[in-house]
């Protein structure tokens, strides 16, 4: 199995570059964060692979950080995510966007990447809720704790009210949490919606 590849970019295209390793180009599939961040070719590269073995063909897999590779596991465990549809979630969101996107239950933040509707976002979210808490969310393996947000409460209530505003749920998560905190048992709907409302118009 190939665990790296280390050489030219020789070129990069829409979903996948080719790199010259002693002469010989291998194909690698690749995210568009990751295509983002190889050097202009013809540059020295060093890229991290999955191998895919099928029937009819090898296939090669590229990441530039051990967090989007991980998470492309993970995500190619989940029934209905094929290579194609992981890498289409990797170049959606950053391994840490996956991380809130899962412990926030954010359907609407998986459903950016192509080929994600809503009943296979629902999936990846209840096959993956528990798992992201260990997952690395960017390059210094930043983690988020895993918190259910009880159907019918107030924080509930107020995300989906600001959800109904535009602000996304990963983004407005952390901050209606921060708000009731700091409002303890005395916190009401409309309180924490005001409050949540200051801090993100910030």
């Amino acid at each position: 199995m190939i665990a790296f590849l280390c050489g030219l970019v020789i070129q990069v295209d829409l979903g996948s570059c080719v790199v010259d390793v002693n002469g010989v180009g291998y194909l690698v599939a690749a995210s568009t964060r990751t295509l983002a961040a190889l050097p202009s070719p013809p540059e020295k590269a060093r890229i991290l692979i999955e191998t895919v073995v099928r029937e009819d063909a090898i296939l090669l897999y590229g990441f530039s950080e051990s967090a989007e590779r991980e998470w492309f596991r993970l995500l190619t465990g989940v029934q209905g995510v094929g290579a194609k549809v992981a890498l289409g979630i990797l170049s959606a969101l950053s391994a840490g966007e996956l991380v809130a996107a899962l412990t926030t239950s954010d359907k609407a933040s998986l459903m950016r990447a192509p080929g994600v509707g809503a009943r296979l976002a629902e999936r990846i979210l209840t096959e993956l809720r528990d798992k992201a808490g260990k997952m690395p969310g960017n390059k210094g393996g930043f983690t988020v704790p895993v918190m259910a947000t009880p159907v019918g409460s107030i924080e509930a209530d107020a995300l989906m009210a600001l959800a109904g505003l535009g602000f996304r749920r990963m983004e407005a998560a952390p901050v209606v949490r921060r708000v009731m905190e700091a409002n303890g048992p005395d916190a009401t709907l409309d309180t924490v919606l005001r409050d949540s409302l200051k801090d993100l118009a910030r």
